[in-house]
């Protein structure tokens, strides 16, 4: 079941939301880099070219995902946004530890690199946290709406950006002020554990949906909830899920009474279904009928 026309737009707009503002920050960043010569303003600059090229890779994932279901793959392209995600998360996690290889390596060697123009550094952090709040305010509705999970993961790394970016303020604070240029490697340190952590959050849940893991406790139950209240349900089993991207893949056998109509029986499982769809519209639902037998 592809992603509905509207859905696909949000998603879309999401992502070259997220490409306009990376591409702005690394131009940015980087003039501020040249300038100040800061360690924790590369880090962000370094996260923010990163941020550039996983925002591209998502918003091509975003158009394949909304693809039909085709000859070749008949349960549709959801699993390209587990993929982009799985990326998303090694690129990133890549990109950290050499971070925190520079920045240890500055603080073992016990050298320092006096900063400079950090009034200008602290602008063009300022206006990363400016655009990084708008970005992820946005990317949260859209994910609200639609349950991309490319989305999510990317407005999920734009907050982790925030603590490296006012780190990086504090850091050109303290050169400027009190000449603690260590602090620019501690900072950058932080930013590196920030995104490993985020890397490795995003890359679980990727590889959760990529193994077929069931769809979320909370989810299964609200299922179970609605099969059991539906009328003309005198029982079901074999309820299964699993996730594909942003979509849920569910099956489960019903139990009708057989002494009815084969039209009844159409029409109960085919209310049932659209049933669950209206609860959960990202939902991919196929039904067993199967005949009850009173005891």
């Amino acid at each position: 079941m592809s992603q509905q026309p509207h859905q696909t737009r949000l998603n879309t707009l999401a992502a070259l939301a997220s490409v306009s503002v990376a591409s702005i920050l690394v131009l940015a960043k980087l003039w501020a880099f040249a300038v100040t010569g800061s360690l924790a303003v590369a880090a962000t600059l370094a996260d923010s070219g990163l941020d550039l090229m996983v925002s591209l890779f998502a918003l091509f994932a975003i158009r394949y995902a909304a693809l039909p279901p085709d000859d070749d793959h008949a349960f549709g392209h959801s699993s390209a946004e587990d993929l982009a995600s799985l990326g998303q998360s090694v690129v990133i996690l890549v990109s950290g530890g050499v971070i925190a290889g520079a920045a240890v390596s500055r603080l073992l060697s016990g050298e320092t690199e006096a900063l400079a123009s950090e009034s200008a550094g602290i602008a063009v952090m300022c206006l990363a946290i400016v655009l990084t709040l708008a970005l992820v305010a946005f990317q949260r509705g859209v994910a609200k709406r639609t349950g991309n999970k490319v989305v999510a993961a990317d407005s999920l790394h734009y907050v982790g950006d925030l603590v490296p970016n006012i780190g990086a303020i504090l850091s050109l604070l303290a050169a400027h002020y009190f000449g603690l240029t260590a602090v620019d490697s501690v900072v950058a340190l932080l930013a590196a554990g920030i995104m490993a952590f985020g890397a490795l959050r995003i890359g679980k849940r990727a590889v959760d949906a990529l193994m077929d893991r069931q769809a979320p406790d909370r989810t299964i139950e609200g299922i179970a909830e609605i099969v059991r209240d539906h009328p003309g349900v005198r029982g079901f089993h074999d309820l299964k899920t699993r996730m594909a991207g942003s979509q849920v893949f569910v099956t489960l056998h019903i139990e009708l009474d057989g002494s009815q109509s084969l039209h009844d029986a159409h029409e109960i499982g085919a209310a049932l279904r659209q049933a669950i769809i209206a609860a959960y519209p990202h939902a991919d639902v196929t039904i067993h009928k199967d005949v009850w037998y009173p005891e």
